[in-house]
């Protein structure tokens, strides 16, 4: 069995997110598999190395997928360029170990936010970024991020309350650049729970804008790692996923999905 690894890049504008769902086929995980499977002759299942929510951008996120077949790397990207909508592209193609699998080899996430400060906004950049029209008091919003670094009980800030399993995830750091009115927040972690990204922003704003104070976001009781959360969320277009950091456990060597960092949302 042939397990082939790939990089992809996406705009996220017009699908689902990336898994596939019975009900559309506007998903990535969806026309990358129908591609696949036309170029193999059956069906192929794609192994994300994690779900992006509808609306989210990828610069370089990372999947897998076994076939019986031997093609070339060269043959498999020229295949998947030539059939795939022009806003996904996959830029890397690499044959690995039958054991690699992306999603349990994965180590760590990077997301980048992008907010435009400001009554104007970008005409050409209005996909990619959040439109927010006061100027936000950064320093206030790198101290409520302090405390979102660790290893917390993110429940509060996932979009989805039905969720069976853990909301525990580890944050290792939020970092924020300021250009202008242009702020990115990169966000990079362990993993992040549905539309995660996309409340901490809307939290952060809170803080930056004076509704909040930076020390809510502290845990609430002595010993316990859940924080709580009734920020605002913020919309997908300002978010991307912007790199896979995963490990080949067979060989001990870390990888990087390829990124570009100048845009997105989470």
């Amino acid at each position: 069995m042939n397990n082939y690894k790939i990089t992809i890049q996406y705009d996220g504008t017009r699908y689902k997110g990336w898994q596939g769902q019975n009900s559309t086929g506007l998903t990535i995980q969806g026309k990358i598999e129908a591609v696949l499977g036309q170029m193999a002759g059956h069906a192929v299942e794609v192994i994300g190395s994690g779900r992006t929510d509808a609306g989210v951008h990828a610069k370089g996120q990372v999947a897998n997928f076994h076939i019986e077949e031997h093609f070339t790397e060269g043959k498999i990207l020229s295949y998947l360029n030539h059939y795939l909508p022009d806003d996904i592209a996959v830029i890397a193609v690499e044959q690995v170990d039958e054991r690699f699998h992306s999603r349990y080899a994965a180590k760590k996430k990077t997301y980048r936010y992008h907010i435009h400060m400001g009554e104007i906004s970008d005409v050409f950049e209005r996909k990619y970024e959040y439109q927010y029209e006061k100027t936000l008091d950064v320093e206030r919003m790198k101290e409520a991020a302090s405390y979102l670094i660790g290893t917390h009980d993110f429940t509060s800030f996932c979009g989805n309350k039905k969720m069976k399993k853990t909301a525990v995830r580890t944050i290792y750091e939020i970092n924020f650049t300021k250009k202008g009115n242009d702020l990115w927040i990169d966000y990079r972690g362990n993993g992040f729970l549905q539309n995660m990204v996309r409340i901490l922003t809307g939290t952060l704003i809170e803080v930056g804008d004076g509704r909040r104070a930076a020390a809510d976001l502290r845990e609430q009781k002595p010993g316990e790692r859940r924080l709580y959360s009734t920020g605002m969320w913020t919309d997908a277009d300002g978010s991307a996923l912007l790199k896979d950091k995963f490990i080949r456990k067979n060989r001990q060597q870390v990888l990087h999905g390829k990124m570009v960092c100048n845009q997105q949302r989470g």
